[in-house]
């Protein structure tokens, strides 16, 4: 009754739907959106009943790194075994492998069974940006080129044409300050940022808490904060509040700077 299949542009319409039945286009309120950017770039597959299609997964690479980025399958079609087969058409156990697994058992369950181990909580947190400080340090606009070697070091591979699609999307900003780095984008009357990083934790920090300084009359930011991130405690200061919480999985090695790294919730 079930298969699996890699996905091709007539599947986008049903993987599309089930991505709304879980609220995963929220954020995207135009097209292109992320499920194109994983057709076009990265490993999208379809999971159907039948010829319909009721669950998909996919995945990122950064360098050698795979970034399980969805997994997801319809609630009336769950505990089927399609997760799984999902999982491993797109996951080889020996590749290094991360996700950002949901609060549900089962999916932690299944991720731990393919050979990867719960590393820490990713919290997605909103907050008011006009509560942070502002150190006076001024990030200088950059080109994704720019901070590819920065990303490549503290998201575990290098993504350049993910780094350019994403750029070039309406109300994408890149920044870099020293050794330093992030990405905005102002949607839906916030500013969500994500990927940003550094070299070191302080990079990391200065070039984050800068960026968001110069977006302050945007508001409101999202952001993605893994628990290891000295900054965690400075946003909840800052009266940020924690909408939602995942579990950063990995399959091994840590590739992924815990501390200074802040992914986007998702192109990771």
């Amino acid at each position: 009754m079930y298969s699996v299949r890699q996905a091709g542009a007539a599947d986008l319409a049903g993987v599309r739907a089930v991505a709304n039945r879980f609220g995963n286009l929220a954020g995207w309120p135009q097209r292109p959106d992320y499920l194109d950017r994983e057709l076009a770039n990265g490993r999208l597959h379809a999971g159907l009943a039948g010829d319909t299609v009721v669950g998909f997964g996919a995945t990122f690479a950064r360098g050698g790194l795979l970034h399980l980025a969805d997994l997801f399958v319809l609630p009336e079609h769950q505990s089927s075994g399609l997760g799984r087969s999902l999982l491993e058409s797109l996951l080889p156990r020996d590749a290094p492998r991360v996700t950002f697994a949901s609060s549900d058992p089962r999916a932690l369950a299944l991720y731990v069974r393919q050979g990867m181990r719960p590393v820490s909580p990713l919290l997605y947190l909103r907050g008011p940006l006009a509560a942070l400080p502002d150190h006076g340090l001024r990030p200088a606009p950059a080109t994704p080129a720019e901070i590819a070697d920065l990303d490549a070091d503290a998201s575990g591979g290098r993504r350049d044409a993910d780094l350019a699609w994403y750029a070039a999307l309406p109300g994408v900003s890149t920044y870099r300050l020293g050794d330093g780095y992030a990405m905005v984008r102002e949607s839906g009357g916030a500013l969500l940022v994500g990927p940003a990083g550094g070299r070191t934790t302080r990079a990391c920090a200065d070039a984050l808490l800068a960026v968001l300084a110069r977006h302050r009359a945007v508001g409101t930011a999202k952001l993605c904060v893994l628990g290891p991130n000295p900054l965690l405690p400075l946003l909840l200061e800052a009266r940020f509040t924690i909408a939602d919480m995942d579990q950063f999985l990995s399959g091994g090695g840590d590739p992924m700077a815990l501390d200074r790294y802040l992914p986007h919730p998702d192109l990771g």
